[in-house]
């Protein structure tokens, strides 16, 4: 929400995340991922599963020009909650392979905002 807050009014995005993760909101995702111009992934210290990893890295490889990777050390909504130094040192190496294969990497949220209210 805090990068909704962000775009300029018009900017279109898909929010993926439900409360109840099923075959229709995976069927939502996927046409999202193929439709839209940009696919962001933002890793949050709320992570508790691996796929979105995994998924960055895919669409690093088939769509690198619309995929768009990023996480910050303290962004969360659960106050007092951050990423450890291990977490860390893997989505750093994460984002330099999403950019090695041409994706973007970005570092705080407020650059992904600056990005695609640019395009």
């Amino acid at each position: 929400q805090d990068l909704v807050r962000m775009l300029k009014p018009g900017v279109g995005y898909f929010d993926p995340v439900v409360e109840d993760w099923n075959e229709e909101a995976m069927k939502n995702e996927i046409k999202a991922r193929e439709t839209y111009e940009y696919v962001l992934y933002w890793i949050t210290p709320e992570i508790r599963g691996v796929y979105s990893i995994a998924e960055v890295v895919d669409d690093s490889n088939k769509r690198p020009h619309k995929t768009l990777f990023g996480f910050e050390v303290d962004s969360c909504t659960t106050p007092g909650l951050k990423l450890d130094i291990q977490l860390v040192k893997s989505l750093t190496a994460v984002g330099k392979m999403v950019e090695l294969n041409g994706g973007r990497w970005f570092r705080q949220l407020f650059e992904v905002a600056e990005y695609l209210n640019k395009q």
